[in-house]
């Protein structure tokens, strides 16, 4: 992961969030986990996260609005739903609605890295894709030097 990376884990389950928790934390990853959507999006509010990892089926606001409502009010954070319940149909809509990966459970530690760190890299470049494409719309504003 790159220096200072926020990850935030939305699971009901205990054993999941304790999981992720342990294979992602460590000097430059902050990784805070919540019990269900309504829990994320009041953490997001506090302070948007760099990549979320996101249970479809949870108690109260299921997975899929939450995803919606991220890529609506955070669009520069990275989703990666992860299910143990998948389908082609949860698939294709999560993806639809700008997850960057749709993974099924159980997810083992390696899985888990590696899509948290694709993410991470997927919002990095995007940024400084928009950055890069916004200095160019400056200068082709400013005319010739």
């Amino acid at each position: 992961m790159s220096a200072n990376t926020r990850i935030l884990v939305v699971d009901d389950e205990e054993i999941v969030r304790l999981s992720h928790l342990r294979v992602l934390s460590g000097p430059h990853c902050e990784v805070k986990t919540v019990f269900n959507g309504d829990e994320a999006l009041r953490e997001m509010e506090l302070h948007p996260f760099d990549v979320v990892l996101l249970d479809l089926r949870m108690p109260g606001m299921d997975g899929m609005t939450v995803l919606r409502t991220i890529k609506q009010r955070w669009p520069d954070s990275e989703v990666v739903v992860i299910t143990g319940y998948p389908t082609i149909e949860t698939a294709k809509e999560a993806i639809r609605l700008g997850a960057y990966d749709y993974v099924a459970k159980p997810a083992d530690p390696d899985d888990v890295i590696r899509v948290a760190s694709g993410a991470m890299r997927q919002k990095t470049w995007s940024l400084r894709r928009d950055a890069k494409g916004q200095d160019e719309g400056i200068s082709a504003r400013a005319g010739p030097h």
